[in-house]
């Protein structure tokens, strides 16, 4: 019978959080995300609170988020995990359909307004987990 082997990556706790269709234009969020990316996560969160941008409310909800799904499967598996050693590892938006409106203009055109939306994603993991690094365990942290 063969010997069940296990996966590194089901014994690490990932918190991961997802908003989608975010009213809020991909260029603008990414300043905000590019705040956070690769800090502690309570760091983070205290960027997230005292930046100006709008685009720091729903960052800041869906760190919040990541943070507590960390912490649940953490939870669900029996282990300890100090949410006060969680780094964000990955924070990325991507762009969301674009609706499409139109402007009346003069002399009877019509001008196309694009109403952008966002897909934020942000992953926190233990800062002594290997995927805490960027590039893998072979890199140097900073």
């Amino acid at each position: 019978m063969p010997e069940a082997t296990t996966n590194s990556l089901n014994d690490e706790v990932i918190g991961k959080a997802t908003a989608r269709h975010v009213r809020m234009s991909p260029m603008k969020t990414r300043r905000v995300i590019d705040l956070v990316r690769g800090l502690p996560a309570s760091e983070a969160q205290a960027i997230v609170r005292f930046d100006p941008h709008a685009a720091a409310e729903p960052v800041g909800k869906v760190l919040n988020s990541a943070i507590a799904n960390a912490e649940h499967l953490a939870h669900v598996r029996n282990l300890r995990l100090d949410p006060e050693d969680l780094v964000v590892v990955e924070a990325y938006v991507d762009e969301g359909p674009t609706m499409k409106r139109f402007q009346p203009r003069a002399q009877g055109r019509a001008y196309r307004i694009r109403k952008r939306s966002s897909h934020i994603t942000i992953v926190v993991a233990p800062s002594d987990s290997e995927a805490a690094l960027p590039g893998g365990p072979h890199r140097k942290a900073r």
